[in-house]
Parts: C-alpha cells; structure tokens; sequence
C-alpha cells in the first residue's frame, strides 16, 4: 500500500512542514503545528479515485453572458473603484491603516446602498453597537435603514444572515471574527483563513454581496495570508496620511472592472466627501514657483491626476548622507540619483537628499522619473522651474527618456488647470494640446543641459 503524504502547518504563521515539531522554526511559536488533512485523505485507502463525481459542463472561448448586474451607491468615488457599482455575490476586501477612516467609508456606503432599497448589514466585531449609532449620527446618517449587529463568533453570524437574506453584508473586521472549529486565537493566519474562506463561500452561495474589512501592516500589506487576497474578488486599500486631509481609495484587484483605479475623498467633520476633480485639490495650496516643485502629470487608472513632486537637497553633517522619500519608491530614488551622477555628471555624494509627493499622495508610475530628476536638480542648482510647466517620462539607466502612455490625456488634464507648458520624452503619436508649448528631449543630458544649463 502506498504511503500517503502528510504535511503539517503552523496555525501562527501557515509555515509547512514535513513532519511534526512543538517548536515552529518559522515563527518560534510553541504548540502550533498540526496535520493537513488532504483531499485525498479519508475512510478509503484510495482516495477519491475510488468516488466517481459529477461530470462538469464545459464552455468554448465564444459564449455570451450578459454582464453582471450592478448596484450604484451613487457615490461617484467609490463607484467608479467598483468598475460600475457592486455586483451580487461578490466578496470585497478594503484594508488600511487604524484610523484612517474605513469603518467611516463603509458605514457612509452602506448608508447609501440601504436608501435605494438593497438590504442591508453591518455587523461590527470590534465596536458596540451603540459605538457605531453614534458615528452614524455624527454623520447625519441616523435615519438611514441599516441593520447593525455586534458580534463575533462567525457561526451566529452566519446563521443571521442566511435567515435575513441582506443583499449587503459589511463585516468590521476580518481579523476579529473567530471560528469555533478552528484551534487558534481570533487574529491569527488559521482563522483569519478559515473566517475569509467560510464568508466568501457563503456570498457566491447565497448571491449576496460581502465586504470584508482588514487592517494592515506596518509594510502596508494587509494582516493576515495573503491567500485571503486570492479569495475575494476585489482588493480595495484605503490610503492617506492622518496630517492631510485627503483619502485615496485604490483597487489592486478588480475580477469586475480595471484595476488600479483611484478614488479620491476628503475627510472633513461630517465624515468623507467625494473629491470629482483631485488634480484641482491636490494643486490648490501650490504657491509661487520655488526651487524643488515640479508638477508631474500622472495616471492612476484610468483617469489623469496631477500633483507637486517637492525636492530638497542639503549638505549633510553626517559621513553617510541621507536619503528620504515619502510617496515615492526610495530605491527608484537611488536609481534616479545614479544615472544623473553617472550620464549627467551631477553628484550628489555628500548631499542629503529628500524626495516627497504633496498631498498624502502615493506614486508608483515610471512615468515619474523625469518629474523627480527635474525636482532634485531644481532643489541642487537653486533654480526654479516656470509655474505653468508639467513634466512627465520614465528615464532609462542608459539615461535615455521613454515616452509615457496616455500622453493626451496627461496635457489635457494640465490644460484644463491652466498649465501653458509641458516637458516630455521624444516618441509615440500623441502631440500637444492646442494652445500649449510641448518640449520633447530623447535623452537626460538634453533635458539638463536645456532647461537647467548643466551636464
């Protein structure tokens, strides 16, 4: 008889392992490994071979289906991060930092799918419901037909949903949930696996829509396996700096429309509000022209965005200089630092250099390397560019200047601001807005030497 292949898994950590141990090598936690029952394991020595199943019905590449039915919240943010609105039995994971304001977000949507008629519960594992009452009347939201629950054994709350039958049921956290067939504290990998698993299945099941809330961690990821991120179907991170008043919904995930996609709100007293023209309010405390700030005209999805890149460089004190960056990719810094040194013949050794994005905004487009260049030569020769000037295009280590996609719909956005200028890499179709000056460079040393008279 041949011998079956038993794994063991660490309830901390998912760590694997091919035999048991008390301690886990991975975490260090005692007590936490136990046997994976496979699939194939079971009364027969022969596994589901020996079980015949159902056939499955197969389709070709050519079938038509109508597209999925979607419900719109009518706020205009949150339903263009959707692709359109929520589709029934989805499940939608939204993390972010404590505080930052998702139980905000959510309780303000929930409020709004409630009034067009779609049932609606919010079930709170880390607040009393009096606790989320009062947020809802701060909010002006007190009358809004939500049905709130304050629990955390998923199986109550499971059992309550299956006999109310909501079309939206919001779970306020994922980390909290316990699952009493799981061995694990409530948090950890075991059950945050388990709860995600038995949720995501109720919703396809019952045809209901979930949206699971997760925190995250100090790597901006959120808590837990990322196995849950492969569960659900839309992956939605709430982002912002508690300083700034401005949140940024982004869709990392999306099986019903485009990822990547941004949503832009505003926190003020009575709770979030829509932001329709970001570009406008990232720009709007943008002063006189002064040395280190360069507009750069980014895309975040599918829509253009403009903001202020600021630069600052500084004899540094210190024997190793410093290198900070807020928004920004620190190690496409240090790339960017490179190239000017070695095809430009710019050095920054000894020079502190900070790099940050106005606005709380976080940028990860290539399309932003000429911007940044500009801003830490801006900063280093003490001159500023003209206020009117945007400036996008990815930079190569050859120190060359690739042109960035969606070219028109960049200069028209920084049209419609009143920019009068642009800097941008020579290639592609696209041209010039009308009414607007366009400057193309092929390589680095060009863009220096022109608008900065150094390489």
């Amino acid at each position: 008889m041949a011998k079956s292949n038993v794994t063991y898994s660490c309830s901390a950590c998912g760590a694997s392992f091919s035999k048991w141990s008390g301690r886990c090598d991975a975490c260090g936690e005692w007590n936490t490994i136990s046997e994976d029952t496979g699939l194939s394991a079971g009364p027969s020595s022969k596994g589901l071979g020996a079980q015949r199943g159902k056939t499955v019905a197969l389709t070709d590449l050519s079938t038509e289906e109508a597209p999925p039915p979607r419900t719109e919240s009518k706020v205009a943010e949150l339903d263009r991060v959707l692709g359109g609105g929520l589709v029934p039995a989805s499940a939608i994971l939204v993390g972010g930092d404590p505080g930052i304001g998702k139980s905000t977000l959510l309780l303000q949507a929930a409020a709004r799918f409630a009034r067009k008629g779609l049932k609606t519960i919010y079930v709170s594992g880390e607040e009393a419901s009096a606790q989320v009452r009062m947020r809802a009347q701060r909010l002006g939201l007190a009358d809004a037909p939500v049905q709130l629950a304050a629990d955390t054994n998923l199986r109550n709350i499971l059992t309550t949903l299956e006999a109310e039958a909501p079309g939206l049921a919001i779970i306020d956290s994922i980390q909290t949930m316990w699952l009493d067939t799981v061995d694990s504290a409530p948090g950890s990998v075991s059950q945050v696996r388990s709860a995600a698993h038995e949720l995501t299945t109720f919703a396809k099941r019952k045809g209901i829509s979930v949206i699971l809330v997760g925190h995250v961690t100090k790597e901006g990821q959120i808590a837990g396996p990322r196995v849950v991120e492969h569960m659900v179907d839309t992956v939605l991170y709430f982002e912002g700096e508690r300083g700034h008043q401005f949140r940024i919904l982004r869709a990392v995930k999306n099986r019903f429309g485009p990822a990547d996609e941004i949503g832009v709100f505003e926190m003020t007293g009575k709770g979030l509000a829509e932001v329709t023209n970001p570009s406008a309010l990232f720009l709007s405390e943008r002063g006189e022209p002064s040395p280190g700030s360069v507009v750069f005209a980014g895309i975040e999805g599918t829509r253009p965005v403009l903001c202020e890149m600021q630069a600052l460089v500084a004899p540094s004190p210190h024997s190793q200089a410093r290198r900070t960056v807020v928004g920004w990719d620190g190690g496409r810094l240090a790339m960017i630092l490179a190239v000017l040194e070695a095809r430009c013949g710019i050095p920054f050794a000894g020079l502190d250099v900070y790099l940050n994005v106005a606005g709380g905004m976080k940028i990860s487009e290539p399309a932003a390397d000429l911007a940044v260049a500009a801003a830490l030569l801006s900063a280093r020769e003490d001159a500023a560019l003209p206020a009117d000037t945007v400036v996008f295009g990815e930079i190569s280590l050859s120190g060359a200047l690739r042109p960035a996609p969606q070219t028109e719909n960049r200069l028209k956005e920084a049209q419609k601001l009143g920019f009068s200028s642009a800097i941008a890499p020579k290639g592609g179709k696209a041209q010039g807005a009308p009414g607007m000056t366009l400057k193309r460079f092929s390589e680095l040393t060009g863009f220096v030497g022109d608008v900065f008279g150094a390489g």
